[in-house]
């Protein structure tokens, strides 16, 4: 029997350090623990008003869905991005002015002539290719990776200021009195769709930020991610942190165990992947975040043994067909797309494949240390 995420959020509010690193597969409860954190710190009242000063400043998948797009289906040319109102951008924008600074954010993590721009209200943005001649592509809707690099832009450039007026020791001093009662920031996962070197950079960006945060100021930082690059970069360049695993049981409950030493340097998931697909297939207890666990196991032996793609590990004779198959079932993630329990034959298909995968590749015969 585990603890709940409301009594994990208590461990992370009662530990004493400044950082504290959370690695967690897809589907293992992140944003949810973000959610519950903020509830314990900060529950919502229908007390709030305009001098309501945040505790939490937190980033997950909740934060992109202040953001929305109107494709104009009409005439199929002002496409824009909306954005709900929320204290959280009217900070950035309205109190803070930071639209420009967003802007460099976001080509920074894209590229220098896909450009944004906000309505006078900041209530819509859109986007355009800038061409060398003056001219532009016209408004585009960009990708969602692209998308997600433009709201995590948003965040970081409030994380930003925020730090700086936080490092103000005289309060009368500060810019703003909006995050004078701020205690904790929760960064959910916000390497979507990047790739190894923007990732890298992001990770750069987050551990700058931490390191000019003034211990005086008295901000502590949670970060969770399924990202073993991203964590081993945060546990690198940080200092006076915790790190820990996160772990779903299958009673439903959680585990959030301490890791300690040269363990956060260079993970083992991959061993850690295979025996939690071997417990599940023996217990008849797979579910459809099994699919995504063996695509993770397929990506790290691929990767390790130098496949341009992992699909290529596949069975030969119908590699495409199981391509289909774990692609489409690993994406599947929301309650209204499927059923938790896949059908006889996919739970067979988890068995086939990691078997597959065992059996012909020498990575996994010659086995691993502690494997």
């Amino acid at each position: 029997m585990g603890q709940s995420l409301t009594e994990i959020s208590e461990t992370l509010r009662d530990a004493d350090k400044k950082v504290q690193l959370i690695y967690a597969f897809n589907a293992s409860g992140k944003t949810r623990l973000s959610r519950e954190f903020r509830e314990l710190i900060d529950p919502k009242t229908e007390e709030r008003d305009d001098d309501y000063r945040p505790k939490v400043l937190y980033y997950n998948a909740f934060t992109e869905d202040l953001f929305f797009w109107d494709n104009d289906l009409t005439g199929d040319t002002e496409r824009k991005l909306c954005i709900h109102p929320n204290s959280y951008t009217k900070s950035a924008f309205e109190v803070l002015g930071l639209d420009t600074r967003v802007i460099t954010a976001f080509q920074r993590y894209t590229q220098p002539n896909l450009t944004p721009r906000f309505s006078p209200d900041f209530s819509e943005v859109t986007f355009s290719l800038e061409r060398g001649t003056d001219t532009s592509t016209g408004n585009l809707k960009i990708s969602k990776g692209e998308e997600s690099n433009f709201i995590w832009s948003v965040f970081y450039c409030l994380l930003d200021q925020v730090i700086s007026t936080r490092n103000i020791t005289e309060v009368d001093d500060r810019e703003t009195d909006q995050f004078n009662d701020l205690q904790y920031v929760f960064i959910d996962d916000p390497v979507s769709s990047l790739d190894e070197n923007h990732l890298i950079q992001l990770a750069v960006d987050v551990a700058d930020l931490i390191r000019r945060s003034e211990s005086t100021n008295g901000l502590k930082f949670i970060i969770t991610t399924h990202s073993p690059l991203f964590f081993n970069v945060l546990f690198n360049e940080l200092k006076n942190k915790t790190c820990y695993m996160l772990k779903r049981l299958e009673d439903g409950t959680f585990d959030l165990g301490v890791k300690s030493g040269d363990s956060n340097q260079s993970f083992s998931y991959h061993l850690y992947l295979k025996q939690t697909l071997e417990e599940a297939i023996a217990a008849d207890r797979i579910e459809r975040y099994h699919f995504t666990l063996l695509r993770n196991l397929y990506e790290k032996t691929s990767n390790f043994l130098g496949y341009p793609r992992w699909s290529e590990l596949l069975p030969g004779d119908q590699q495409l067909y199981f391509n289909r198959i774990i692609q489409f079932t690993s994406h599947s993630t929301l309650s209204n797309e499927a059923v938790a329990e896949p059908s006889a034959q996919e739970k067979q298909t988890v068995k086939l494949l990691l078997e597959h995968l065992r059996n012909n590749y020498s990575y996994w015969q010659e086995g691993a240390p502690n494997g």
